[in-house]
């Protein structure tokens, strides 16, 4: 794993945004490779978007900030969109996004502190880690667990195809 360090869209329509950011982490990914040793890598990139009406709630900044995130989602059903890019050494770019509903449960503000505090949700998109303590936040999920734990395995086991021997 290799961090790219590019710029990420933080706004706009959420499937777009997601996908831009794997785009633009793929891209920067593969140019960084070296041209004689990494010539036959295939590079994949991700970015996870977390949205409610159409608004992106990315990494929170601060502790006020996942508590802000929290309450907003607290008892309602938004989407995470976890969107992968590969760029594969014939320079085509393979992309896809995955769309995963998840309703929060009700959540008082002493619920939400609690979390917080936790620090689980710094560099989350939306604050929060399901796989971890933040599945206390959930009520039901429709769609691909991986997607919000932030690798869509089957979204990426269709690009793969013909690119990694025997998948």
């Amino acid at each position: 794993m290799r961090p790219t360090h590019v710029a990420e869209l933080e706004a706009g329509e959420p499937a777009a945004v997601a996908q831009e950011n794997a785009r633009r982490k793929a891209q920067a990914a593969r140019a960084a490779l070296h041209p004689t040793h990494d010539a036959s890598a295939v590079v994949l990139a991700c970015d996870t978007v977390v949205a409610l009406d159409g608004v992106v709630y990315g990494k929170p900044q601060d502790a006020a900030d996942a508590q802000r995130i929290l309450g907003a989602l607290a008892g309602r059903t938004h989407e995470v969109l976890g969107a992968l890019a590969i760029a594969a050494p014939d320079g085509v770019l393979r992309e896809r996004t995955q769309r995963t509903r998840v309703t929060f449960a009700a959540l008082s503000a002493g619920q939400i502190e609690a979390y917080v505090e936790t620090q689980e949700w710094a560099g989350r998109a939306g604050g929060y880690a399901i796989q971890g303590l933040g599945a206390v936040l959930v009520e039901c999920i429709e769609g691909d667990y991986l997607n919000v734990v932030g690798l869509p395995v089957p979204a990426l086991r269709g690009l793969v195809q013909g690119l990694v021997r025997g998948f």
